[in-house]
């Protein structure tokens, strides 16, 4: 009798359909790979002994190819990939030749950080950075009870 979609879903709903076809339509193996050079890279953040650390996984870039920087209270990774593969016959002729290019950004929140002090190093892939909380910065949590 009542239909519980609401009234702007429902008539969002043939777009909605119209672009899950086209999604499932390129989204083959032959696409696959072009999109996973797009992808957000994956980041862990830890807080520990005054200090936040930051993994964020980087694989086949080279540190020169990474920009870091503090921008009021955000904290960006910026990662650039240009990669070539060729590959070529016993004549040195071309058989296949592929592209992947794209820039990874991240930001994330900071606040109450010594941005004179921030260290970054690339080990495996893997960007690590140790940022060093300011000293006195900090504020004392409070619990909040519900009444």
């Amino acid at each position: 009798m009542f239909d519980l979609i609401p009234f702007r879903r429902r008539n969002e709903e043939p777009f909605g359909q119209m672009l899950k076809s086209f999604h499932d339509m390129v989204d083959t193996s032959f696409f696959s790979s072009f999109g996973t050079g797009m992808q957000p890279f994956r980041t862990d953040i830890r807080e520990e002994n005054g200090k936040y650390l930051v993994e964020a996984e980087l694989p086949g870039i080279a540190k020169e190819d990474i920009d870091i920087q503090v921008e009021g209270n955000e904290l960006v990774i910026r990662a650039k990939r240009n990669e070539l593969v060729e590959q070529k016959d016993d004549d040195n002729r071309i058989i296949r030749q592929e592209r992947r290019a794209g820039e990874f950004v991240r930001r994330f929140y900071v606040d109450h950080i010594d941005e004179e002090n921030i260290k970054a190093r690339l080990e495996n892939g893997v960007l690590k950075l140790d940022i060093p909380k300011r000293p006195g910065d900090e504020h004392p949590r409070k619990r909040i009870q519900i009444d």
